[in-house]
């Protein structure tokens, strides 16, 4: 019994001692953590709205806004964040959008796009992805620059080679990330289109 009492005690101390560990290593680590994180979604407005001066968030929860984009059948993209980009007199030019699709086959992929008050798609900043490599990981270099200064309500896949606007090429071999992909960048211009266009979204 005093064997067992011992033993016990030890084990006790131990995760104490680990549970005080690990809370100090995530108190020093999780401001760094989050500072990185807005220096990549600062960096990704900047990229997909390259001629904003600044960015101006805008007011909504993530409840919220997801619910709009459910409503039109996007059950499965998350509207995280929608910031205003403005110019140097504080007009708006579009909207920063960035949006989660959970349809990913590695998980969930994270990217920010860029909509001119026109509808004009600037292009996708991807955040976090984490897919087969060589296949849906080459979304960034297949995918992305397809989504560059394109206008269309919505886009389509195809794997016979797009032929119009609104048509993007899948990935080979990665269809699953392409649907996820697409179906995201599609949510967030039903958001824009039904939540944002003509700035009602940031009175």
């Amino acid at each position: 019994m005093k064997s067992m009492l011992k033993d016990a005690a030890i084990l006790f101390a131990i995760t104490v001692i680990a549970g005080a560990i690990l809370g100090f290593i995530y108190d020093m680590t999780k401001e760094p953590i989050a500072e990185q994180e807005v220096k990549a979604k600062q960096e990704a407005c900047q990229e997909v709205f390259s001629d904003a001066a600044g960015f101006e968030a805008v007011e909504g929860s993530e409840e919220e806004m997801s619910a709009v984009v459910a409503e039109g059948g996007y059950t499965q993209t998350s509207v995280n964040e929608v910031m205003t980009a403005v110019d140097s007199g504080g007009s708006a030019l579009g909207y920063v959008i960035t949006v989660t699709s959970h349809e990913g086959y590695g998980g969930d992929i994270q990217f920010s796009m860029g909509i001119r008050m026109d509808g004009t798609l600037n292009g996708i900043s991807i955040l976090s992805i984490s897919e087969t490599p060589g296949l849906g990981m080459r979304a960034e270099e297949v995918l992305k620059p397809q989504f560059s200064n394109r206008q269309a309500e919505s886009f389509v896949y195809t794997k016979t080679g797009a032929s119009a606007e609104n048509e993007i090429d899948a990935i080979s071999g990665a269809t699953i990330t392409t649907n996820a992909v697409t179906n995201a960048v599609n949510a967030g211009l039903y958001y824009f289109q039904n939540a944002l266009e003509g700035g009602s979204g940031n009175e």
